[in-house]
């Protein structure tokens, strides 16, 4: 288990992960489709994706958080 002040990178390791995973597995299949080999090219698209990813989401997230701050209703 992890104490409870990770709790905002840990969700930015798997957020960044996960989006980072989906989004390189459609930009591989469309620049070359289901090639042979092509899990092997997804993996390399995927590990530099989430390389770069994870820093960004750390940095934007709490940007993105007072943005929708802004936005919403406040209750009274």
């Amino acid at each position: 288990m992890f104490p409870s002040q990770a709790a905002p990178a840990l969700f930015g390791l798997i957020l960044s992960g996960l989006m980072s995973l989906l989004v390189s597995g459609i930009s591989t299949y469309r620049a070359v489709g289901f090639v042979e080999g092509y899990a092997g090219l997804w993996a390399g698209a995927w590990l530099t994706a989430w390389l770069v990813a994870f820093p960004v989401v750390l940095v934007v997230a709490p940007l993105a958080r007072r943005a929708v701050g802004l936005l919403v209703e406040k209750r009274p």
